[in-house]
């Protein structure tokens, strides 16, 4: 019996996201009378970046932005060069002072490469700000699809995006190469009167599922049907609405130059922290 080397294979490596699918329902979404309306979180990001830019005191000259839904920025920043969230983004190496990157890092295939695009296209001491969706995001209707899924099939498939917590997703930052990073995150507490609207919504607003791992066919009506009423029991507000969360995170970074500040050394510092403080100060024992 004769052993075969191992030789490569022809076919691509499997991708988290499916990018043709949600090209399809970005583009079922523009048809979508609810488009305008369901954009409501793509413009709390705007207004979010918005406010981050008013603490910054600098006129950018040369900003980018890249976004799946350029309307939503027209005009925040006048002369921006706005353009979609592909793989490869559309951006010159050093072009700009500024770069947004607007709620769509959950659906790169390589966020860590996406800021690291973002980070090569900015000029010395460069803006990146990336908004994206936190860990806490869509708990709520995840948890409800589990456990309908888990009873009704005896099993879970692959349905909502993970999410990044807010430390791993500031440490993409840092591994993208951009300096003084800082990240914070903002809850956004929407309410609903079923689970069955926020999935509609959801729909209009091109977020429906993409993952390449997904079910290939329509979720069993019995399955969103006991989503939708485990989603009413459990989350029910006091108003008889119901709660979803969406955590905005916001990521700041820039590009490294010498005029930025830097951290003393260890032990340079030229006074005591007690002295400061006004505290005794009390020696540990070896």
């Amino acid at each position: 019996m004769s052993s075969q080397p191992n030789r490569p294979t022809d076919r691509p490596a499997p991708q988290l996201i499916d990018r043709a699918a949600l090209a399809q329902h970005r583009a079922r979404a523009r048809r979508s009378d609810d488009l305008r309306r369901a954009l409501f979180l793509h413009e709390a990001a705007r207004d979010e970046a918005q406010d981050r830019l008013m603490m910054v005191n600098r006129e950018f000259k040369s900003p980018a932005i890249v976004t799946p839904y350029p309307e939503v920025w027209q005009g925040l920043l006048p002369g921006a060069k706005i353009i979609p969230d592909d793989d490869v983004l559309d951006l010159e190496v050093g072009a700009h002072d500024l770069v947004i990157h607007a709620l769509a890092l959950h659906w790169a295939n390589d966020p860590v490469g996406q800021l690291i695009q973002c980070r090569r296209a900015l000029s010395a001491d460069g803006l990146n700000i990336t908004l994206a969706f936190g860990g806490e995001t869509l708990a709520e209707l995840r948890a409800a699809l589990g456990q309908a899924e888990i009873e009704i099939s005896g099993g879970l498939s692959p349905r909502v995006l993970p999410m990044g917590e807010i430390r791993d997703l500031g440490a993409l930052l840092q591994r993208a190469g951009l300096a003084l990073p800082v990240a914070d995150s903002l809850p956004l507490d929407v309410s609903y009167s079923s689970a069955l609207h926020l999935m509609r919504d959801l729909r209009s607003m091109g977020e429906s599922n993409a993952l390449g791992a997904r079910l290939r066919r329509p979720t069993r009506r019995a399955v969103l049907l006991r989503a939708a009423e485990i989603y009413a029991e459990t989350y029910a507000r006091e108003d008889g609405r119901l709660r979803a969360t969406f955590e905005l995170v916001t990521l700041t970074g820039w590009a490294p130059d010498e005029s930025q500040q830097k951290p003393l050394r260890p032990g340079s510092a030229a006074h005591r922290l007690a002295d400061a403080l006004g505290a005794r100060e009390t020696p540990l024992k070896d």
